[in-house]
């Protein structure tokens, strides 16, 4: 029987120490800790205390990772507003002929028809105009030089002007960011945040799971407002989430039916993977095909995968869309009380923190992929 709180958005929520929201990554990158979720018929009292490099030997020969590659962008900007003020803009995505849509702070100075100034060392000041207000996102559509007509035009401005956007808990800041969060596969700009489960993952352990015989293949889904910005709808059957933009290649979708074809095991490395890969399958009526473009896929207690059978994914936000994602492979109840369990192990939170495991026996019954185990 269904539970009517899976539905309501304040069923999501729990209280984390702040000392418990890591500030910094740990090195080196496979070393953070791994919280391993027993399987479905176990209780919790089978949790096992690990560490991310051992994640290796809870792989198979013939299983399939499926990793995001998106690079995060220098997206945040400081900018001079036309009256003398300073003001910050996180930009967002394209919206045809270089104008993009940016948050801006603070937004009630940058009003349409105003000037923002770009400034940094040794840059020359470069001049912006605000267009219009867009009402959906509370944000600013900014006019950047014509040619900035996507993420990999823009990011040499980015890279001159920009600034890694890490999330405003992480308060601490180090040129060492730059690099760390950054995935080590990450190669398609479009980014506004790191697909953090990724992070754990170095070459030395990138290495040895693929000598282990698990094959690799990328998506990309460039994070962005849907994945960072708090859901506020409590009636969770009324939720919608701002979209992103993925690509799920023609290689992927062979990836996988050579997978399914050897016995193997899809295992999507964070939410933003489980993401592209479902919407995928939902945009083929169930059955994975390539696609490119916006998603908006809502993913929460109830939800059937079609694709994924496994998870490493990080500790997320109460009250966020990638806690409903990770309760509908799990149960709710079941995560919350993970979630209690960690908080008391001294597991680290959040982007630059530690990991959990989610293997496919793990999975609810009814959530499993039809036809696997």
């Amino acid at each position: 029987m269904p539970d009517s709180r899976d539905l309501q958005l304040s069923s999501y929520d729990y209280v984390l120490p702040e000392d418990r929201i890591a500030q910094a990554p740990v090195e080196p990158r496979h070393d953070a800790r791994l919280l391993v979720v027993p399987p479905a018929e176990r209780s919790l009292s089978a949790l096992r205390h690990q560490h991310v490099w051992d994640w290796q030997q809870e792989l198979q020969p013939g299983d399939l990772l499926v990793v995001n590659d998106t690079r995060v962008l220098k997206a945040r900007l400081r900018v001079r507003r036309s009256g003398g003020g300073l003001g910050e803009l996180l930009v967002l995505e394209p919206r045809g002929e270089g104008r993009w849509l940016c948050l801006a702070r603070p937004a009630k100075r940058m009003r349409p028809g105003d000037q923002l100034w770009l400034e940094a060392l040794e840059q020359e000041p470069l001049s912006l105009a605000v267009l219009a207000s867009d009402a959906a996102s509370g944000g600013r559509i900014v006019q950047f030089p014509p040619d900035c007509v996507d993420a990999l035009a823009l990011e040499g401005l980015l890279e001159r002007y920009g600034e890694v956007p890490l999330p405003p808990y992480i308060t601490r800041h180090d040129s060492s960011d730059q690099e760390r969060y950054q995935t080590r596969y990450a190669t398609r700009p479009g980014a506004v945040a790191a697909p953090t489960a990724g992070l754990h993952l170095s070459d030395a352990l990138l290495a040895a799971i693929a000598e282990r015989g698990v094959a690799l293949a990328h998506v990309t889904l460039h994070v962005g407002l849907g994945t960072f910005r708090p859901v506020e709808t409590e009636d969770l059957t009324d939720l919608t989430l701002h979209s992103e933009w993925v690509e799920v290649r023609s290689e992927v979708v062979e990836a996988v039916s050579a997978c399914r074809a050897r016995g193997g095991r899809v295992i999507a490395v964070g939410t933003t993977s489980v993401r592209a890969l479902e919407a995928a399958a939902a945009a083929g009526g169930g059955r994975l095909q390539p696609l490119k473009g916006p998603v908006d896929l809502v993913i929460q207690p109830g939800y059937r995968f079609q694709v994924v059978q496994g998870l490493l994914t990080n500790f997320h936000l109460p009250k966020s869309s990638l806690l409903l994602l990770v309760s509908a492979l799990i149960g709710r109840d079941q995560l919350l009380q993970i979630y209690d369990a960690a908080i008391e192990e001294m597991y680290r939170f959040y982007s630059y923190g530690d990991a959990m495991w989610i293997a496919p026996e793990a999975v609810l019954f009814e959530a499993r992929p039809e036809g696997t185990a």
